[in-house]
């Protein structure tokens, strides 16, 4: 299954505890199909003191989302829209917002 959704891609949560929240996406794992959005689906995490904490103790980090949970948010019209798919002569594909029918990356 292709992944509609990039890094840096700007998501919308619609659904789970942390619905309506919006993010920009730091990391996508196509074969777990879940992606990291920056500040949302904060967990807490305990740490036995190591290298790179030396202190240890309680950190906040960013915990995956599913990818069906989000939604990406077109650049253009700045609404969550489902994503489409238009093919170039050259063979190239792009993606394409299905509300404004604008292509959303180059």
């Amino acid at each position: 299954m292709g992944l509609s959704i990039k890094k840096n891609d700007t998501v919308k949560v619609i659904a789970g505890k942390e619905k309506g929240k919006t993010g920009r996406v730091i990391a996508v794992y196509p074969s777990k199909e879940s992606l990291l959005v920056e500040k949302v689906n904060i967990i807490k995490k305990h740490l036995k003191p190591n290298r790179q904490y030396t202190q240890g103790g309680i950190i906040e980090k960013e915990a995956p989302l599913h990818i069906s949970n989000v939604m990406l948010v077109c650049p253009k019209c700045n609404k969550p829209a489902r994503i489409g798919n238009s093919i170039l002569q050259d063979g190239r594909k792009l993606r394409t917002c299905s509300k404004c029918r604008e292509v959303i990356d180059q």
